[in-house]
């Protein structure tokens, strides 16, 4: 049976990775960057690129805390380029609208936008085999 490739892009520090992995890990292959042990910035992002070349989806989740998203938006905007398939969950802009307007550039090439987690999930699961 196959398993779609999914890239989990966003921020380190809620460990909303776990959540994602552990409601669909039997469904799913996921690349997760807040695994690879990488300190250096030319390896992190080699490691980056070459993950979201190979994954089906780009799983994005631009959290309230998330500082800044630059690393989301650049990896958004390869796999848009790259014409993978990019759920985004964009939590911030609903509790920022400084934030919101400059950010709502990343909906354009998302196929899907969500503001909440949950959502962004149900939705992923509907890409399982």
């Amino acid at each position: 049976m196959y398993k779609p490739k999914v890239f989990l892009s966003g921020g380190f520090k809620s460990g909303w990775q776990s959540i994602v992995i552990q409601e669909l890990c039997d469904q799913f292959i996921f690349f997760n960057p807040q695994t690879h042990g990488l300190d250096h910035h030319y390896q992190y992002t080699t490691w980056d690129i070459h993950f979201v070349k190979e994954c089906d989806i780009l799983f994005a989740y631009m959290e309230d805390s998330n500082p800044s998203g630059y690393g989301l938006a650049f990896e958004l905007g390869m796999a848009y380029a790259l014409n993978k398939t990019i759920i985004l969950v964009d939590e911030k802009s609903e509790n920022d609208a400084v934030f919101a307007r400059y950010y709502k550039i990343l909906h354009k090439p998302s196929g899907v936008v969500f503001s909440k987690l949950i959502d962004g999930i149900k939705y992923l699961k509907t890409f399982s085999s």
